[in-house]
């Protein structure tokens, strides 16, 4: 019984003037009893994944001699993002970027960087499934003015190969650094094009911008009490697939941005995903500013993983 392991006969308290030390024996312990409780859980997947989060979670407590005033604390945090949290909201995907974690999770599911394929990155909280499609050369941005950008390039495999009939999904903020579901709005700066024989794409949009994560929830207080300033990199995300191939989720970072070696939720993983619009003689349109852009898919996998998912469908 978990009292007995407690009690054990080397496991000593010492009380002095409303102090109590517990040794380190009694602290196994109790890690030990909460692990092998849980020792009868069916999945080995899940098993593996709680006994590590038990022990790390206890081994953070004791090392930082966690307070009742501080647990109480994070307890508070963690409910009000989840209050904060909706269809149209995920503020522990938001907690996780800022974090780090979604990064990590990120790099250890890519497996691309062991052949010429295209960097991925996040996926990020605005994804939204069911994006309206487009011809190709069609503009996404139908209800928002800014600053024109075109987007082009190619869909290749990994040895150059063209990609014929791949799906890309696009979406960005507009101009003024705000996604459309932050509007409340119809979908706008987001679309799904096609590519044609020849693997080709090619979309027109608006300039993004960067921008501040939301100010009204826990998150934002967390950064705000880290001086951090909670500020993202203008940038636009692509969910490339086709079939037989790993489907890709990236993101290309607009070059010159303040915010592009102090991402808030270090989604910048690579140099090669910085792009410089510029006036491109060869593009459709050369007189808009562009990006001409071909990504690599890596053959053979169909499901990529991705590290993200539109919020409205995630349930437990």
């Amino acid at each position: 019984m978990l009292y007995q392991k407690l009690n054990k006969k080397n496991s000593k308290r010492r009380i002095n003037k409303m102090t109590i030390t517990l040794d380190n024996e009694l602290l196994s312990n109790l890690t030990n009893s909460v692990i092998s409780q849980m020792s009868t859980t069916p999945s080995a997947r899940l098993r593996t994944v709680m006994e590590c989060a038990v022990r790390h979670l206890h081994a953070f407590a004791i090392e930082t001699k966690l307070t009742p005033e501080e647990w109480l604390t994070g307890i508070a945090f963690l409910t009000a993002a989840g209050q904060m949290s909706s269809s149209d909201r995920q503020e522990f995907i938001l907690l996780s970027d800022t974090l780090g974690l979604s990064t990590i999770v990120n790099l250890l599911q890519d497996g691309s960087g062991l052949v010429q394929a295209t960097e991925s990155s996040l996926l990020g909280p605005f994804y939204r499934n069911n994006a309206p499609s487009y011809q190709v050369g069609e503009s996404m941005a139908r209800r928002c003015n800014g600053p024109q950008l075109q987007l082009y390039g190619r869909i290749l495999s990994t040895e150059g190969n063209p990609i014929p009939n791949a799906t890309v999904q696009i979406w960005q903020t507009d101009s003024e650094g705000v996604y459309d579901i932050q509007r409340g709005s119809e979908m706008d700066t987001r679309g799904v094009y096609t590519t044609d024989e020849n693997g080709y794409y090619h979309a027109l949009t608006v300039m993004p911008k960067s921008y501040p994560l939301p100010s009204d929830g826990p998150v934002r207080r967390m950064l705000n009490a880290q001086s951090r300033h909670g500020n993202r990199p203008a940038h636009i995300h692509f969910l490339i697939s086709a079939p037989e191939h790993k489907e890709l989720v990236t993101a290309l970072y607009v070059a010159g941005d303040r915010y592009i070696d102090d991402d808030t939720v270090f989604g910048v993983s690579s140099a090669r995903l910085i792009a410089t619009p510029s006036l491109d003689n060869n593009a459709p349109h050369p007189e808009i500013p562009t990006i001409c852009y071909d990504f690599h898919l890596v053959a053979g996998v169909a499901e990529g993983g991705r590290v993200g998912a539109d919020v409205a469908t995630l349930k437990y």
